[in-house]
This record gives C-alpha cells, structure tokens and sequence, in this order.
C-alpha cells in the first residue's frame, strides 16, 4: 500500500508477519504504524490511519527518531573544540529528536523485506539539521518468538552525535487512557528536568513518584524523564515490564543506558488506528537510548559516534498473556 504526502513523496507500507504478532512498517520514519497479536481484538501500539498525521500531531509516533533522540540543551553543542549549532524545534531554543526534519521525517530506502523482518536504510548527509559527518544508518525490524525487535546501527565520516530510539507508543488494553498499566523499571536513579526538560544531575528514585523498581500504577503525576538503567551500553538485559489490566503483558530488553518513559499527556483528539481518538494518555512510550543531552553533559557517556566505530543498539518489545 502506498500514501503521497502534501509535498508530494510517496509512503510504502510493509506488512510483517512472525512470532504471533502482525506489524504493519512505513518507509516514513521506519515507521512502526500498527501492531497486532494473535487472539488479542485490538492493535498494540498507537498509529495513524491518515499517514499525513505523522507531520503534524502524530509527530514522532512509532518512529525512529534521530539523529540524536531526546533533547539537546540550547541547541548547540561543542565537539572537538567547535561549536555546532542544531535545529531549535523545541521551545525556538532547543534540539529535539535530531531537529524538525530528523530520522523520523524522512523516507528510509528498504534494503530487504522478508515475511518476518525488514531492513531499511537512511542517509543524513553532513551540516543536516546542524550535525556534522554523513552519518549511515541501518534498521532491521523483526517479529520473533511474541517480540518486536529493532536492531539499530550507524557509521559516520566524522565525528557526530548518535542516538537514536523507537518512539512508540504502547496501549497493552486498547482503552483511552493508560495510566492504569503497571509499570516497572529496573533504575534506581532517574533524571530530573528543568521547566524546558532538559536534564539536570542524576537523582534517586527512592522516595518520589519516579521509583518502578516494585511494579505500580503509572499515575498518577506527569512523566517525560529519563530513567538511568547504567552509565553506558552493556549486554542486553531486560529492564522494564508494563502490564496492562487485561493481563496483557510486555517486557523490554535492551542493551542501552537510558530509558525514556512519556505518558502522552500532549494527545488532544487525534484520529487513530480501528476509528479510536487519541486523548491525554492514551499511549505510554518507553524509548530505549543514551541520556538526553549528553554532548553538553561531561559527566554523561557523551553520545559521539566517531569515524571507525558503529553506533549499535537493540531492543526488543515482547508481548505475553
């Protein structure tokens, strides 16, 4: 199936099929559209039937995003001595998610599809949005064993920031509002946000409303904050478990430091998958990355990709009853 956007580009659609789950990919963004498990009546995550919507209130959703996800503090960051100056699309002060035209606006070219997997591929030359170095980037999308599982990989031609997150959003029970999943996470430091939410030092979870470490409730309060599960990459584990009232159940594993948590406060009537309308909280997305900000942050893992080396990350999103 394919779209035409406003400005004319053409949007392929692929369907995956493995594991007893369907998704359904958009070459916009490598765009995770709608996903759906066998037995269960309706879709797992928050997509847009209108594929124009991902340019406008559906920003971001089921993405990639990049080339830097999260938030880069004053839209600037020096590296080697020299000062870049990125897109403020965030407040007219700040970077977000790589910029207003970052990964999750552009057609990603598909390498290989597969009944189970698919691989695409995306250039962003150098100076796009601010950045220096070309950087390549490579995602392979599985379906495998009850788990959505993405298997990013960049490589750059000279140093840059890269960090990059699947920026869906989950709804385990196909209601209106999710802040009755259960949610766990295994940090017991999280990172607090100044009034732009951009980062300030690493705080304990103990004693506020931001300790998961025991399964509960996600409301009440607002969330958009980084949960520290390490100080850098490690082997994949699993760190977090969200588990919806229907007894639905899904388990991230990642090998990232970070662990974004949003709950989807901004949705304000947005049309959805199978006639729904998506309101405050009607999906939570738990985006797997490094710490936000971290090229303004020396005492981050500063999130530089450099000639020679590849950027990698895994997640995997797996679903049980």
């Amino acid at each position: 199936m394919t779209w035409i956007l406003p400005d004319g580009r053409r949007v392929d659609r692929l369907t995956l099929q493995g594991g007893g789950l369907t998704a359904q990919v958009l070459t916009l963004g490598a765009t995770v559209q709608d996903l759906r498990m066998e037995g269960v009546d309706h879709p797992l995550v928050l997509g847009c039937p209108d594929v124009a919507d991902y340019l406008g209130d559906g920003l971001y959703m089921g993405a990639i995003v990049g080339r830097f996800a999260n938030r880069i503090g004053g839209a600037r960051f020096t590296l080697d001595g020299r000062e870049h100056r990125t897109d403020p699309n965030f407040k007219d002060r700040h970077t977000l998610h790589g910029g207003s035209r970052g990964t999750f606006w552009h057609l990603w070219t598909v390498e290989e599809a597969r009944e189970d997997s698919a691989t695409l591929s995306l250039e962003l030359p150098d100076g796009d949005m601010g950045f220096p170095g070309t950087l390549t980037i490579q995602a392979e999308i599985t379906l495998q064993d009850g788990a959505l599982i993405f298997g990013l990989s960049a490589e750059t031609d000279a140093p840059t920031p890269c960090n990059l997150a699947h920026h869906g959003y989950f709804n385990l029970d196909g209601g209106g509002d999710v802040r009755n999943h259960r949610l766990r996470v295994a940090a017991d430091r999280y990172l607090p946000v100044d009034g732009d939410l951009i980062p300030l030092d690493p705080a304990p979870v103990a004693g506020t409303r931001f300790d998961f470490r025991q399964a509960r409730a996600i409301a009440p309060g607002e969330y958009d904050h980084n949960f520290c599960l390490s100080d850098g990459p490690v082997a994949p584990r699993v760190v977090a478990d969200l588990t919806g009232q229907s007894g639905l159940r899904m388990q991230i594993e990642t090998d990232q430091p970070g662990l974004q948590v949003y709950d989807g406060v901004h949705f304000d009537g947005l049309a959805g998958l199978d006639g729904r309308r998506y309101d405050r909280f009607a999906g939570v997305a738990l985006e797997t990355q490094g710490w936000p900000d971290a090229p303004n942050r020396p005492d981050f893992r500063d999130g530089i990709l450099r000639p020679g080396q590849v950027y990698r990350h895994h997640v995997a999103y797996r679903f049980s009853r």
